[in-house]
């Protein structure tokens, strides 16, 4: 367990070069002391996937938010907000399902793709 502040905590990862471009963060507290300062510092590093939960108005509230403190409309579109695909959860273990559906992958049916179905580190 980590006790600090989730934007202390991330700028330490990045520090020792922990928070990289495998890195995902999400972002559910509904709380924008938490919130903001986590998501302006998450979109000024490479993760992979940033993500908060929250309505649309919310999200369009959170990022006028972050666009005063000198985001980019760039760096603003690397938001991933509300988190997670449509897949109509109602529990939290549903809504943690959606979420991770959409960090993985483009959500294409497997019976469409071509090659692997099973990723190795080297594809």
């Amino acid at each position: 367990m980590i006790v600090d502040w989730p934007y202390r905590h991330l700028a330490a990862l990045a520090d020792t070069g922990a928070a990289d471009e495998r890195t995902v963060v999400c972002v559910l507290t509904h709380d924008a002391k938490f919130d903001l300062p986590l998501l302006e510092l998450a979109l000024k590093l490479p993760p992979a996937y940033v993500g908060a939960m929250g309505s649309h108005r919310t999200h369009a509230q959170r990022r006028e938010a972050l666009r005063a403190t000198g985001l980019t409309d760039a760096q603003l579109a690397r938001l991933h907000s509300p988190i997670g695909l449509d897949i109509g959860a109602t529990t939290p273990e549903e809504t943690v399902i959606s979420i991770a559906a959409r960090t993985c992958a483009p959500g294409r049916p497997l019976r469409i793709t071509d090659g692997p179905i099973h990723r190795t580190a080297a594809s």
